[in-house]
């Protein structure tokens, strides 16, 4: 699986409160916050369900990573996804590090993006 998904009791406000204390107890900070349902309104198309993208950062990991390999830019900030399904459920989810990374198919930062995915994964898990 390229992602990792949870479903959450909470709001999808509350998920994202959560989300960012937990983030930041691991030196992540959200760079930017997309309401995507939000975003297509305003241009006159509707999206059934809230969808929105954090794009979260840590300063030293992503100095590290594109000091290494400067593809890696395509990939930052990493994504959180919270948003509510079609049965009404919010989920937070993110695209795994370490399924990305292949792409670039270089064995160095491999260990890096596990690193990475497990903090994250960590955050997502205490956010539920």
């Amino acid at each position: 699986m390229f992602h990792y998904t949870i479903e959450t009791n909470k709001s999808i406000e509350d998920a994202i409160k959560s989300l960012e204390v937990n983030l930041k107890e691991e030196k992540f900070g959200v760079q930017w916050q997309f309401d995507i349902k939000e975003t297509l309104q305003k241009k006159g198309y509707e999206l059934d369900h809230p969808f929105t993208v954090l794009e979260v950062c840590n300063p030293i990991e992503a100095q590290r990573v594109l000091s290494t390999n400067q593809l890696i830019g395509y990939f930052l900030p990493c994504k959180i996804v919270v948003y509510e399904d079609n049965e009404g459920k919010t989920n937070i989810g993110l695209p795994k590090p370490t399924a990305l990374i292949q792409m670039v198919e270089d064995e160095e930062l491999q260990g890096i993006a596990t690193d990475i995915e497990e903090r994250l994964i960590a955050c997502i898990d205490k956010s539920k």
